[in-house]
């Protein structure tokens, strides 16, 4: 027998008509833009199957866009996702695509920064306002935004994981699930890292004086 939530249930608090379409949506593109952490210049969203086909009709195009903007489901100002956008100078497209994928509400979110990088993040929804990154930069992962995370970017070598491991163990941080990523043996790699404590910017610091650490980031749990 399966184990349901309350949350599981009734859904989610939320703008907007669909679990779905809003609320999972508005959180991938929360939690994309809290991967990136950077300014960003220009958003495209390339919508695939349910998303494609609906998006004008169950707002997933605005909770997209929203979520991008930094609003959570239950945030008012969804609404107004477009006009604040315009506001903020953000340049945004949405773009649907028949490819044929493995799950019918994927996105595929791809930003330009004020540093000229580029950053492609793909999301689904999975029901009941839940979601799960799969993909950072090409580079395939499993994120659900269930507990405070730790993302780093760094060069796949030995140790590097222990040596991430040590830092916040001293800093009495307890490690929920740990998982790495990489492109290939000795290229780049991506380690998510989620915690039952907050990090601290002293932790993040300390990481990123790591030998070989090209980036790191830190996302709060998206559900309380």
């Amino acid at each position: 027998m399966n184990d349901y939530s309350i949350f599981d249930i009734i859904g989610p608090i939320m703008i907007g008509p669909s679990s779905s379409h809003t609320a999972g949506a508005c959180r991938i593109g929360y939690t994309a833009q809290n991967i990136i952490k950077l300014p960003i210049t220009e958003v495209e969203f390339v919508l695939y199957g349910s998303f494609a086909k609906t998006y004008k009709g169950h707002g997933t195009d605005i909770a997209l866009l929203g979520g991008f903007l930094g609003l959570k489901p239950d945030d008012e100002r969804l609404v107004d996702a477009f006009k604040i956008a315009e506001n903020r100078g953000l340049k945004y497209s949405f773009v649907t695509s028949e490819d044929d994928i493995d799950h019918p509400n994927t996105v595929k979110i791809i930003a330009h920064t004020n540093r000229l990088e580029k950053w492609e993040i793909i999301g689904v929804s999975i029901g009941g306002g839940k979601m799960i990154i799969r993909s950072i930069n090409g580079i395939e992962v499993q994120y659900t935004g269930d507990y405070n995370t730790l993302v780093t970017h760094h060069r796949d070598s030995s140790g590097m994981l222990a040596r991430i491991a040590t830092i916040l163990s001293e800093s009495r941080i307890n490690i929920a699930f740990m998982k790495l990523y990489r492109e290939e043996k000795g290229l780049k790699a991506i380690g998510i890292i989620e915690t039952d404590e907050d990090i601290e910017q002293q932790v993040i610091d300390e990481l990123l004086r790591l030998n070989g650490m090209l980036y790191v980031n830190v996302i709060g749990k998206i559900y309380e």
